[in-house]
C-alpha cells in the first residue's frame, strides 16, 4: 500500500513538472554602486476613520476598525506591530478632511460622523476627542511606531462649486491640537496636509496656489510650537493622486524647504468589484504601467524641489475598499510586493500601505487581526531588504520580475523574484557584474546553478571562520495553501504562516542551501533569496 502511494505521488509530481515549461535565465546584479535609497521604515500602514457602516457594492468590509472604534487593546495589534519594531503608521484616508480635533474654540460641535446624503463621501464632520488620542499614542509608544499623521486641510474653507473649494485654511484648530501633542510628549514623525484634494481631487480639490500658501503657514505654525526641539517633525503633502503640474506649482508657490515630503495615492488596479483583478496583478504589462507615474514624480521633484523626497502615502491596489477575496489573499502579495520593489527603485523613501486593518485590503483580518498573505509579505521585506536600491538586468521574460536590494543588517545582497507565469518554472543563474577598479578593471563574477565563479570575498576576509561554512543562500519560498491563488493562507518553504499556539507571530525562517545547488523559482511563486558573501561594496 505504502510503496503504491509513493509511485502514485511520484508520477502526479512528475506529470506536473511535464506540464511546466522551463526557462534558464541570467540576473546581473550590480553591487558597486546603489541607484536608490529608502527611508529605515520604508513599510508603512494606515490607519483610517470609516465608520462601521461604510459599504462598497453592498458590502461592508469596516468592521471596527477605524482610529475612533478599534480595539487598541487588543494583543494582536500590538504583536502584529511589534513584529516590524519599528512599523511606520499613516493615520490618515478619505474623511480626514472631515476630522475636528476636539481641543480649544471650534466652529462647529465635534460630534462622531454621521451618514449625511450632501455630506463629503456621504458622511458629516466627524471628531477626534484627546482621550482618545492619548489612548492611540499609548499604543503607538509601546508597539514603538512611527507616525504620521494627516491633518485637516478643509478646515475653514468654503465650496466654490461642486468639487472645488477655496478660501485660506483657518489653522486655529490644528494649531490647539498640535501645541496640545507637544505638551503631553507626544513623538509625531511627520504631520501630513490633506488627503487627496491635488489635482482635480477626490471628492473635494484646492488649487496648487492656494494649497502652496497654506503649507508656508503649517510650517512656520510647525516650526514655532516644536521651537525647542532638536528634531522637529516632517512636513509631508499633498496626499493625492499626482498630477505634474499641480505638484510642480505647489513645489514653486511653498518654496525652498517647506515640502520636506511630497506623498501620492496609487490604485492602479482599479475598482474592488472589478472581475479582472486578477488578471491584471498577474500581467507584468499592466503591471509596468505605473512605473511613468513613479518616474514623472521623481522629475519634478528634481527640477521644482530637489530637497523633498517621494513617498506613496496610500496604496491599496483597488480602490473603494479593495477587491474582496482579492485584495486580502495571496495573489495580491504579486501586486504588493512588485509595487515595493519598482517604488524603490525610483527613490521612493516610504510606501505606505492601505490599511493595516480596515476594508478589504488590510493586512491583518478586519474581525479576528489574524495576518493576511500581505502581512508576512510586508514583514519579509522590512526584515529582508535594506535601504541600498541595486541595479538589476534580467533575461528572462517579463513574467519573472526581479529586484535587488543591499541585506538589511547584514553582508551582502537580498533578491526579490516574482514568478507571475502559471506554468514557467525558472532556473536562475546570478551574476554579480562589479567593476572593482571603476574605470580601470571589470570583472564578473557569477552563481551559475551548479557551478560558483569568484566574485565573492576572498576567504582570508573571513577572520576566524571556514569559508565553506560561508557558501551559502538563504530563501524564502512564498506559495499559496493548496495552490490556490485566492488563499488567505500562505506557505513559507512549504509550512503554513500561521499563528503560535501562544498567539505569537511565526518565526520566519529561510532554508539555507549551497551556492553550488541550482536555483528554481516555480510558476506563481515569490522568492526571496539572500546571498550573504556577494561581494557588494556599495552595501558596505
Amino acid at each position: 500500500m505504502g510503496i503504491h502511494f509513493f509511485l502514485f505521488l511520484l508520477l502526479v509530481s512528475f506529470r506536473a513538472l511535464l506540464a511546466q515549461e522551463f526557462e534558464a535565465a541570467t540576473i546581473k546584479v550590480d553591487g558597486a554602486t546603489t541607484v536608490a535609497e529608502t527611508d529605515d521604515n520604508f513599510i508603512c500602514a494606515t490607519l483610517d476613520w470609516w465608520p462601521h457602516d461604510k459599504c462598497n457594492y453592498n458590502h461592508c468590509p469596516w468592521g471596527y476598525s477605524s482610529v475612533i472604534n478599534l480595539d487598541l487593546s487588543h494583543p494582536l495589534l500590538s504583536k502584529a506591530i511589534e513584529a516590524f519594531q519599528h512599523l511606520r503608521i499613516r493615520i490618515g484616508g478619505s474623511l480626514q478632511d472631515q476630522v475636528l480635533y476636539d481641543i480649544g474654540p471650534l466652529r462647529s460641535p465635534c460630534h462622531p460622523f454621521g451618514k449625511m446624503n450632501d455630506g463629503l463621501f456621504g458622511y458629516s464632520k466627524g471628531c477626534l476627542r484627546m482621550n482618545r488620542w492619548d489612548e492611540l499614542n499609548r499604543l503607538f509608544s509601546r508597539t514603538g511606531a512611527v507616525v504620521t499623521f494627516g491633518l485637516n486641510a478643509l478646515y475653514g474653507r468654503h465650496q466654490i462649486r461642486k468639487g472645488v473649494w477655496g478660501g485660506a485654511w483657518d489653522s486655529t484648530n490644528t494649531r490647539n491640537f498640535i501645541k496640545y501633542t507637544v505638551s503631553k510628549g507626544y513623538q509625531i514623525d511627520s504631520w501630513e496636509f490633506g488627503n487627496e484634494l491635488s489635482g482635480t481631487g477626490v471628492g473635494a480639490s484646492v488649487s496648487a496656489e492656494q494649497y502652496g500658501k497654506d503649507l508656508i503657514n503649517l510650517k512656520a505654525i510647525i516650526n514655532q510650537v516644536y521651537n525647542n526641539w532638536h528634531v522637529k517633525p516632517l512636513l509631508v503633502a499633498p496626499g493625492g493622486f499626482y498630477e505634474q503640474n499641480w505638484f510642480a506649482k505647489l513645489l514653486q508657490v511653498s518654496g525652498s524647504r517647506t515640502v520636506n515630503v511630497m506623498t501620492h495615492h496609487i490604485y492602479n488596479l482599479g475598482a474592488g468589484v472589478d472581475p479582472n483583478l486578477v488578471s491584471k496583478i498577474l500581467n507584468p504589462h499592466y503591471l509596468s504601467k505605473v512605473e511613468e507615474t513613479f518616474n514623472s514624480l521623481y522629475r519634478t521633484i528634481q527640477t521644482d524641489g530637489p530637497w523633498a523626497s517621494a513617498w506613496v502615502g496610500e496604496s491599496g491596489g483597488a480602490y473603494n475598499s479593495g477587491g474582496h477575496m482579492v485584495s486580502n489573499t495571496f495573489v495580491n502579495s504579486f501586486w504588493y510586493l512588485d509595487q515595493l520593489g519598482m517604488a524603490s527603485k525610483y527613490h521612493t523613501k516610504v510606501y505606505c500601505r492601505q490599511t493595516l486593518i480596515g476594508g478589504n485590503y488590510g493586512l491583518l483580518n478586519t474581525t479576528t487581526l489574524v495576518p493576511n498573505p500581505d502581512y508576512y509579505s510586508a514583514l519579509l521585506w522590512h526584515r529582508l531588504m535594506g535601504k541600498g536600491v541595486l541595479s538589476v538586468h534580467s533575461t528572462a521574460s517579463p513574467f519573472l520580475r526581479s529586484y535587488a536590494h543591499c541585506s538589511k543588517g547584514k553582508a551582502g545582497i537580498t533578491l526579490l523574484l516574482i514568478n507571475l507565469s502559471n506554468q514557467t518554472r525558472f532556473q536562475i543563474n546570478v551574476e554579480n557584474n562589479m567593476n572593482f577598479n571603476l574605470a580601470v578593471r571589470k570583472t564578473t563574477a557569477m552563481y551559475r546553478g551548479t557551478a560558483f565563479m569568484g566574485g565573492l570575498k576572498k576567504s582570508m576576509s573571513w577572520i576566524g571562520t571556514k569559508a565553506d561554512e560561508q557558501l551559502h543562500r538563504e530563501e524564502y519560498h512564498l506559495t499559496p495553501k493548496d495552490g490556490n491563488l485566492r488563499s488567505q493562507t500562505m506557505l513559507l518553504n512549504g509550512i503554513p504562516l500561521t499563528l503560535t499556539d501562544n498567539g505569537n507571530i511565526p518565526s520566519l525562517e529561510p532554508v539555507r542551501l549551497s551556492l553550488n545547488s541550482p536555483i528554481f523559482i516555480n510558476p506563481l511563486s515569490i522568492a526571496f533569496i539572500g546571498f550573504p558573501n556577494f561581494d557588494a561594496p556599495a552595501c558596505v
